[in-house]
């Protein structure tokens, strides 16, 4: 790859939202914004290998599509109210310091209530990440075309519907945030857990732009408690993404990771901001208590030294915020480790999940520890036919092939 190549690459990756952001406040209009700043890098694909990368990638880009939504607005004027709306852009320079708030406004019109969850992180990782549509539609499983029209009506509702560009006021910011937070943790889920069976099992450009996104959200509301823990969650989470698949392409359990691979700086900053949130002596949320178990678990030097008993305690805490049956389910694995596989099966037969695979993967590990192979080999298929991506078939294949018995 060339130098300008490689220049457009990091300034797509790094740029893309603020010429977005910008754009879309200065001019109301999502489609125009996202089509004048593929425009401006396109001309850069052309210009830069020929004239040289410029000293300010990212002014450079932000003056170009400017100029080119200013030349679209004058083309498409009807009236001459347009034509004053394109001089009057034309004459006002965005002043550079500006820019993070705008992608944060980006974000919180992206999250706007009035819109599906869907259409949220759908239009977030289009708007904000820079992802295309085939890329967003990959990723959740959807034909291209739906997911055009998805993220096409969530634009169109927000021109419709006049929503402003703009960070919410404070008595809004609640109802506001909490979608913010669900989306960017969905966005990091969707990149370590990627569903695609296509897919690499991690996709490091959705988990990269999830924390990024959330390290902005953090700069804006930094006393926040929810949005440091969904910080510290999504860096405890990503530290061990080095060891999550092994060199043959499988999925590697928690328990058999090779410690020495994770990433200890983000270990320690992720350690930071949970000791942050239980000194302050608040009441935590679910992103908080979340993060604080996978402290305890990245705490331990090996799987053997893990407490578990603070983990159920912590279960039991987040189970009374949020009594679904995914949060007991996990709970269920760390009170094997206690009380032994069967209680812990006796729990997780209780619990409707029939079609999610893990819990036909935690059955069929349960049942191999309580000798039951037959059982747990059925189980296992269960779970290895709703797997999601190659990675964790071939982990689930493994273990059911491993089983004694004919």
């Amino acid at each position: 790859m060339t130098g300008a190549a490689e220049a457009i690459t990091r300034a797509h990756r790094e740029e893309w939202a603020r010429v977005v952001a910008t754009l879309a406040r200065r001019i109301g209009d999502l489609d125009i914004a996202e089509e004048m700043a593929a425009e401006a890098f396109a001309t850069a694909v052309e210009r830069w290998p020929v004239d040289g990368v410029p000293p300010n990638p990212g002014a450079w880009l932000a003056t170009t599509a400017n100029r080119k939504a200013i030349d679209r607005l004058r083309r498409e004027a009807k009236r001459e109210e347009k034509h004053k709306e394109a001089l009057m852009l034309f004459d006002t320079p965005e002043p550079l310091g500006a820019i993070d708030d705008d992608r944060l406004r980006l974000v919180f019109t992206c999250c706007h209530p009035a819109l599906a969850m869907e259409a949220r992180v759908a239009l977030t990782l289009r708007m904000v990440g820079g992802l295309t549509v085939p890329e967003i539609a990959r990723a959740f499983l959807v034909q291209e075309a739906a997911m055009g029209r998805r993220i096409t009506r969530a634009k169109t509702k927000i021109k419709a519907a006049g929503i402003p560009y703009r960070v919410p006021s404070r008595e809004d910011l609640p109802a506001r945030l909490t979608g913010v937070l669900a989306v960017l943790y969905l966005i990091f889920n969707e990149g370590y857990l990627a569903s695609d069976p296509g897919q690499e099992a991690v996709r490091g450009d959705l988990t990269a732009e999830a924390i990024r996104l959330t390290r902005l959200l953090r700069d804006l509301m930094p006393a926040d408690g929810e949005v440091a823990g969904l910080l510290a969650l999504m860096l405890l989470t990503e530290a061990r993404r080095a060891a999550r698949v092994s060199a043959s392409g499988e999925l590697v359990a928690l328990g058999e990771q090779d410690r020495g691979a994770w990433d200890r700086e983000l270990i320690a900053e992720g350690h930071a901001l949970v000791r942050a949130r239980l000194a302050s002596g608040q009441a935590p949320g679910r992103y908080q208590i979340l993060a604080a178990i996978n402290a305890v678990h990245t705490d331990a030097p090996d799987v053997r030294d893990t407490d578990w008993s603070q983990v159920v305690a912590l279960y039991d805490q987040l189970a009374r915020l949020d009594p679904s049956p995914i949060v007991r389910l996990n709970r269920a694995i760390a009170v094997a480790e206690i009380d032994g596989p069967q209680l812990a099966l006796t729990q997780v037969d209780a619990l409707p999940l029939e079609d999610y695979h893990a819990f036909h993967a935690t059955r069929a590990d349960l049942l191999r520890r309580l000798g039951r192979s037959e059982e747990s080999r059925a189980a296992y298929d269960r779970a290895i036919a709703l797997a999601g991506n190659t990675a964790e078939t071939a982990y689930l294949v493994r273990r059911r092939d491993q089983l004694a018995g004919p």
